[in-house]
């Protein structure tokens, strides 16, 4: 049975939008993808690096969850992925943010994504991709985050070539 995930992916080092394309592409073997806009954000951590680049892609996959997120993590450092501080510059980075109704927790996984509800960069992708969407008993639609966001539209059109 298919289940529908939603992938944070992020990038502030190197070629970030051709490692975000590239992202996609490999996402694009596990099921079938949709991507949000592609959007440009200031760093959540330390102040002293570039700007991310933001997107989410909904994956309809019949992937496990620690199957998923092994698969996330695989496409990661086959990216060359390099995390020199916590929050801090990254080549990639891949977040399970939702996986179909599921609420997990354990060692490896956190899902709902801890602090979503804060991230505007996470929460405007994730409407583009369901206007409709309600997470934890909030209409993300509704979050006071959106009052006054801090991201910038930089694509809106198929910018991951699907």
């Amino acid at each position: 049975m298919s289940v529908v995930a939603y992938i944070g992916l992020g990038s502030n080092l190197g070629d970030s939008r051709q490692i975000l394309i590239e992202a996609v592409q490999n996402l694009a073997t596990l099921g079938k993808v949709t991507t949000s806009k592609l959007y440009e954000s200031p760093p959540m951590g330390p102040q002293d690096q570039p700007n991310y680049l933001n997107a989410v892609a909904r994956l309809e996959t019949h992937l496990e969850p620690l199957v998923l997120l092994d698969e996330l993590q695989r496409f990661e450092n086959e990216s060359g992925r390099v995390r020199l501080r916590r929050w801090g510059e990254r080549t990639l980075d891949l977040d399970l943010l939702i996986y179909g109704q599921e609420n997990i927790q354990n060692e490896r996984l956190t899902v709902p994504h801890v602090g979503i509800l804060e991230r505007d960069f996470v929460v405007i992708p994730l409407l583009d991709l369901d206007a409709e969407m309600q997470l934890k008993g909030h209409v993300l639609k509704n979050l006071s985050i959106l009052e006054h966001p801090t991201v910038t539209v930089l694509d809106d059109g198929d910018w991951a070539g699907l």
